[in-house]
């Protein structure tokens, strides 16, 4: 019984030395790391902006290593659980043995603030095969960018939205508002200017020309029964004869 097992054991291993390929079926040592610039010492991602990454890569296989791509994931910050692939960078370049090689990666963050995941990695190969070696896994925070008045692209991008929505009501307003129409106003006869200076001849002179003629007619009639009425200095014939009378008694 014991015998019989021996030889079961014995052709396992015949049987997996044989299915196993030639040559060395281990992953080449590949060593990355991922840090934030030094002008992002807080690690924060920011919305909206171009966040990057900084990954140190090194073959230490000895063998030909190709840099395929560069990748990256964000998630759940407790659960693990995926929220959004990001962006893919490719290189296809060749990873010298022993040698550094700098590796930049940059994508766009649109999350909700707070705390999350950041999971980056690189893919290489070698001999047509692919292997992945995680550059970047620990929680990052997530925030608003800062907004300054002296933006120019923020204050230009509201300048032009105020014009558009100030052209967008004036048309809404002269289309849909209706206007007042114009009150036609009767034109007033245009009163002629006298021709020559007008000169005053005495205190109270005047142009006869500039008086109507019906006026001048009633001043002229009056002006005529004025002059052939009685005088006050004047005497009547009966005082004339009645003191000639008195003069003629006296004599006697």
């Amino acid at each position: 019984m014991r015998f019989y097992a021996l030889l079961t054991t014995l052709a396992a291993l015949v049987l997996s030395v044989s299915a196993s390929p030639a040559g060395d079926p281990t992953e080449p040592d590949v060593a990355v790391t991922a840090n934030f610039p030094e002008s992002n010492p807080f690690g924060h991602v920011v919305n909206g902006e171009k966040n990057s990454l900084l990954l140190s890569v090194e073959n230490k296989s000895g063998r030909n290593v190709t840099l395929v791509s560069v990748a990256g994931s964000v998630h759940h910050p407790e659960s693990s659980r995926l929220v959004k692939n990001l962006t893919t960078t490719k290189f296809g370049i060749p990873l010298l043995e022993g040698v550094k090689l700098e590796v930049p990666y940059a994508f766009f963050s649109e999350f909700k603030p707070g705390d999350i995941r950041l999971n980056v990695w690189l893919e290489h190969s070698v001999d047509d095969s692919n292997y992945r070696v995680s550059a970047y896994d620990s929680v990052v925070t997530i925030v608003e960018p800062e907004i300054s008045i002296l933006d120019f692209k923020l204050v230009s991008t509201y300048l032009m939205v105020a014009a558009i929505f100030g052209g967008l009501s004036y048309l809404a307003y002269f289309n849909l508002v209706p206007q007042p129409k114009k009150s036609r106003s009767k034109k007033t006869p245009a009163v002629s200017s006298p021709v020559g200076a007008v000169t005053a001849t005495g205190a109270g002179g005047y142009q006869e020309e500039w008086i109507p003629e019906h006026h001048l007619r009633k001043t002229k009639k009056g002006a005529s029964g004025a002059a052939s009425g009685p005088s006050g200095d004047e005497l009547s014939g009966s005082e004339v004869s009645g003191t000639e009378g008195r003069r003629r008694k006296g004599k006697r």
